[in-house]
């Protein structure tokens, strides 16, 4: 094979691609074959990591020991990428069979993989929705929001939950009302604008965002997703991939149960959504899966989880100089072709921001008439 020039795409061998989509579809099988939203998803993932297009359900079987012994050169952290490649095609599916967690679980075991999604999961199969919960309240999000104590001890205690309702705070909204005086095209004005034209309130004001789950607001200015529960699956997605820590799983695998499957009723700040059933839409598989691959590109680049970046520290740039610096690579073709709608485009809204988006503007259109 030639070297492939797509930032994320690595050069791959066809035969270890295919191997390691036959162990991922057997593993994650249901008893009447892979479903059509797990085939496409996976079959994107592989396509946007290795650029090589595969018929999942036209696989053959292959199992746990044999992908052992395929992988046997391969790090543990490629292994367990794998595995969770292995939970989200589990993750996906409503309800998950007892008999696929048992399944994923082996296969995990025989790759030399003890990770907590996977327990995640047999929870899930379970239908013990509120441990799962926990658990990637515990294994995911608390691993990246601990505090050194300040005692002599070297305890550790965990940060407050990063999806609470935010308590009102002067000097983060002061912050934030900062940036609508920076220039055009800066960080801050642009997260700002995101702010100011779909009327949320801004993070320390009530009703705002938390201050730590507002950093990924920027991110939604960085990567150019929409805000409407398919961009906070893309942007989520893209976040958790960009984390070299591989725990930043926990963020996609909660945002799938909020807004796809429903395992998880609510966050205290994002609210369960099944409607839209979003990884099912047209095209969603391929914006998730270029998600993933521009959070690895991010990954090899930046090395930073990015909910630990100091964006008010970068506020005052122009959004492509930050993006250089973190490596944020431009979207695929197959994902704006699938819909991947930008940060200001109105198809990335939901209808009650769209709404409101227009209103303002058919207000601020009126004032510069009568001006």
């Amino acid at each position: 094979m030639g070297t492939v020039s797509t930032p994320g795409v690595e050069e791959h061998d066809v035969e270890e691609v295919t191997l390691v989509a036959r162990g991922i579809a057997t593993a994650v099988a249901p008893g009447n074959g892979l479903t059509e939203v797990q085939a496409e998803l996976l079959e994107a993932i592989a396509s946007a990591l290795t650029g090589i297009s595969l018929d999942y359900r036209a696989l053959e079987p292959l199992g746990a020991d044999e992908l052992a012994i395929a992988l046997g050169g391969r790090g543990l952290d490629y292994r367990r990428r794998i595995v969770h490649h292995m939970v989200l095609g589990e993750l996906v599916l409503r309800p998950i069979p007892v008999e696929v967690a048992h399944r994923v679980a082996t296969y995990a075991d025989a790759l030399g993989v003890a990770d907590d999604f996977v327990r995640v999961a047999r929870r899930y199969a379970q239908g013990a929705y509120g441990l799962a919960w926990m658990d990637l309240q515990r294994n995911g999000f608390a691993e990246h929001l601990r505090e050194a104590s300040e005692e002599e001890t070297d305890k550790r205690v965990p940060a407050k939950d990063p999806f609470e309702q935010a308590q009102v705070d002067p000097e983060l909204s002061a912050r934030w009302e900062a940036f609508a005086d920076l220039p055009d095209g800066t960080l801050g004005r642009s997260a700002w604008e995101m702010y100011d034209a779909r009327g949320f309130s801004l993070p320390g004001t009530p009703g705002g965002a938390p201050a730590y789950l507002a950093q990924h607001d920027f991110v939604h200015v960085l990567a150019d997703y929409g805000t409407n529960l398919r961009g906070e699956l893309e942007v989520f997605g893209f976040i958790g991939r960009a984390d070299p820590d591989p725990k930043g799983f926990a963020w996609l695998a909660t945002l799938v149960g909020l807004f796809e499957t429903g395992y998880i009723s609510s966050t205290g700040f994002f609210t369960r959504d099944r409607q839209g059933r979003n990884m099912r839409g047209p095209g969603m598989p391929q914006r998730v899966s270029d998600a993933i691959r521009r959070g690895k590109v991010v990954c090899e680049r930046f090395s930073t989880d990015l909910f630990e970046v100091d964006y008010y520290e970068l506020s005052d740039l122009q959004v492509e100089e930050v993006r250089e610096r973190l490596g944020v690579p431009p979207k695929s073709a197959k994902a704006v072709e699938g819909g991947s709608a930008g940060l200001f485009d109105l198809d990335g809204m939901s209808e009650n921001q769209r709404r409101i988006v227009e209103q303002r503007r058919g207000t601020k259109a009126k004032q510069a008439g009568s001006a």
